[in-house]
């Protein structure tokens, strides 16, 4: 056997064996790239991605909307809406506005919009979605089961006890 095949075989034994190397979980389910724009709270643009939609949380939109019973219904109050869902923009600039992000995907890659559904990681490793939550700019989708969605529900109940962003006065 050549040095070149001796060498890829063990490549690939290692691989199956240890989960190691270019088949690994970082690789298979992740991708990186630079946020182009952001549309809102909650969904933004990354080149060479397209839309991306932050899994696991939703944050007031720019208008009114029927999705504002959902706020409403969890505590927030009707006129906090508008402000906070600028808030949550204006955040989601500061934090990935021009910065490399990492995604990472759990579930459906897409939503009904066409959108990849992601976590979004900044390049502190911090995650974004989990930050709006702490902020008291975003609730959890409770639709839907992903990865995080516990500690999810312990950021926002932290940022609702702190009576910050939609909690607060």
């Amino acid at each position: 056997m050549s040095s070149l095949w001796r060498r890829l075989f063990c490549a690939a034994l290692l691989t199956g064996l240890l989960g190691v190397g270019a088949c690994s979980e970082a690789a298979t389910n992740g991708s990186s790239g630079v946020v182009e724009w952001i549309y809102d709270g909650d969904t933004l643009k990354v080149k060479g991605i397209g839309k991306v939609r932050l899994i696991g949380i939703d944050t007031p939109e720019k208008n009114e909307t029927p999705r504002d019973r959902s706020f409403t219904r969890l505590g927030a109050r009707q006129r906090q809406l508008r402000p906070i869902g600028q808030a949550a923009l204006r955040f989601n600039i500061a934090q990935a506005k021009g910065k490399t992000v990492r995604l990472r995907f759990d579930g459906p890659r897409k939503d009904r919009h066409d959108r990849t559904l992601a976590y979004v990681y900044l390049p502190d490793g911090r995650l974004l979605n989990r930050l709006l939550l702490e902020q008291g700019y975003a609730v959890v989708y409770r639709r839907f089961d992903f990865q995080h969605k516990d500690d999810f529900l312990r950021a926002e109940a932290a940022a609702r006890e702190a009576r910050i962003g939609l909690w607060g006065e």
